[in-house]
């Protein structure tokens, strides 16, 4: 990098031409849209944004097409160092790109260096991301094969110049206009014979989707966006990757030692391809010749019934959360703008029978029947009933004081406390209070919740969601953490129960069948109060149902 900012005179080498620099021309009203880039590229629409960049859609003036922009942006505050080493993570990411020549790969067009910073010219793509795709539900084998053979042949492409792309996720898959798949965002690409832009100490990407062995600090290879690839896969079909935990720390323990559930919705040859692509060590997972092969088998197989009636394994110990969710693709056939944040609408399709449907805290006639493969358990410390699918774990965490129920794949957790309130304080008060802390706990950040009013068993309560991300996660890491909770008080008395639900913060089909499962525990829920003389009578963690089985 020369001394004025500028990218060096290598850049050329990548089929580039030099990155245009002139001084910052006159902006638009908000210092955005309407802006002019290097004499040509006319901001227009903002398309999309992250922590550590804003895609834009901008107007080549020159020759009168459209393109996207991608411009470097960090808060401000942010370390000199860190600031500098986005900037030539920009430029490396344009070098990547132009090295591949491949029309399942993104075409960088120009690097404008402006405000001493890098801006990336790129094609318009006009479509939507596989992670917008899967906003409203998952995908059928075959279309999930068909976007995966054109992610495989993209990273063939890289891999032959030379460059690994160490961040392929679903939001780094574009799908465009007359089917075509791009893959994106080279951002943290290694070329080779180039030396690492991360800090020690530091991990770049999103944790859920790296290999193990990169994870563990190891050098990667191409084998490492297989992996990746074959979590793109199992995200695709169910919905989730399939070690997504509910913290940073638990995502890294699973990534590097938890065997994954095998896909529910994609059985035979696909659900067999994706176990073995993420087989923990490198030279156990399948060579690429192989994987296109039975890619091509998957997708010129007869089409079957995408929808897969809303299920739990009921007696096999094992619960599948992703088997629950009955949702084809439906593609939106609108063209969407590269990049852009998808709206998702809350009324996403989902067939999570046999759950009950209206009010969370069941007034109906049947409020008191189970959902079909749920136990209910009597926790006498905390004077209530609670039911949970079975498979849950229960646990009991003395230091906070907690007994907590857990997913086997560690996606969800239910979380219960109780405790004596001496300061008189409701429970919309300890709601309120609540979010003001982790608004000011420095070990999250991103903080975005509310709050209301309730009722629970006819008498006072509050509701309370949080999204909060994790402040010590990996360095791009884009883990986000939803957390449902009902505060309930005692009528009289000075008892104060918090019943938590954990669940993946983003929009999709993850968080939405957590948004049921809440609702279905607290419609569910028994707190028996001192006003009501009621006991459980039974030991903690015994089963409602008199077999007297832990919840284990």
């Amino acid at each position: 990098m020369n001394s004025d900012g500028g990218a060096a005179d290598e850049t050329t080498s990548y089929g580039l031409p030099p990155p245009t620099q002139v001084a910052p021309p006159p902006s638009g009203p908000d210092g955005g849209e309407g802006r002019l880039l290097g004499g040509r590229y006319r901001l227009a629409v903002k398309l999309g944004h992250g922590g550590m960049g804003t895609v834009w859609r901008a107007h080549d003036e020159v020759v009168d097409r459209a393109v996207a922009v991608k411009e470097s942006r960090l808060p401000e505050g942010v370390a000199e160092e860190r600031r500098a080493m986005l900037h030539l993570r920009m430029q490396r990411e344009a070098r990547a790109a132009a090295r591949i020549d491949h029309p399942n790969v993104v075409t960088v067009y120009d690097v404008v260096i402006e405000d001493g910073r890098p801006w990336l010219v790129m094609e318009l793509v006009r479509g939507e991301s596989l992670a917008e795709v899967l906003e409203t539900g998952t995908i059928e084998s075959r279309e999930a094969a068909r976007i995966g053979l054109a992610v495989l042949d993209a990273l063939a492409a890289a891999h032959e110049a030379g460059v690994l792309h160490r961040d392929v996720k679903p939001a780094n898959v574009m799908l465009g206009r007359h089917e075509r798949v791009v893959l994106t965002d080279f951002g943290i690409a290694q070329m080779e014979g180039e030396q690492g832009l991360t800090t020690t100490g530091a991990f770049v990407g999103s944790l859920e989707y790296t290999a193990p062995e990169r994870a563990a600090g190891q050098r990667p290879g191409p084998e490492s966006d297989l992996f990746s690839l074959g979590v793109l896969l199992y995200a695709a079909v169910e919905g989730v990757s399939p070690f997504r935990r509910t913290n940073s720390g638990a995502t890294l323990q699973a990534l590097m030692s938890a065997d994954p559930q095998p896909p529910v919705r994609a059985p035979g040859p696909l659900g067999e391809l994706v176990m073995r692509l993420l087989a923990k060590r490198p030279a156990d997972r399948p060579r690429p010749e192989e994987i296109r092969r039975i890619l091509k088998e998957v997708i010129a197989a007869p089409p079957v019934d995408a929808t897969v009636a809303a299920t739990r394994l009921a007696g096999t110990g094992t619960l599948s959360l992703r088997a629950g969710i009955s949702s084809p693709r439906r593609r939106r056939r609108r063209a969407l703008l590269a990049g852009a944040v998808a709206a998702v609408v809350l009324a996403t399709t989902l067939v999570l029978a046999p759950f009950s449907p209206a009010s969370p805290f069941g007034d109906g006639d049947d409020a008191s029947a189970l959902p079909e493969g749920w136990r209910a358990h009597k926790e006498e410390d905390f004077r209530m009933t609670i039911a949970v699918p079975e498979g849950f774990q229960r646990f009991v965490d003395d230091e906070d004081g907690k007994v907590g129920y857990e997913s086997p794949d560690g996606i969800y957790g239910v979380y219960v406390w109780s405790w004596d309130e001496e300061e008189d304080r409701r429970p919309l008060q300890v709601a309120v209070e609540t979010l003001d802390g982790f608004r000011e706990d420095t070990s999250y950040e991103d903080v975005d919740g509310d709050w209301k009013d309730t009722v629970f068993q006819e008498r006072e309560a509050a509701e309370l969601w949080v999204n909060a991300r994790d402040a010590y996660a990996a360095e791009d890491d884009d883990h986000l953490t939803r957390r449902r909770s009902l505060f309930y008080g005692e009528q009289g008395g000075d008892q104060l129960w918090q019943v938590q639900v954990n669940m993946p913060g983003e929009r999709g089909a993850a968080r939405a069948y957590g948004e049921q499962l809440y609702a279905d525990i607290i419609e569910h829920l028994e707190i028996h109060d001192g006003s009501t003389g009621e006991s459980p009578g039974e030991s903690p963690g015994e089963s409602a149902n008199g077999s007297g089985d832990e919840s284990s």
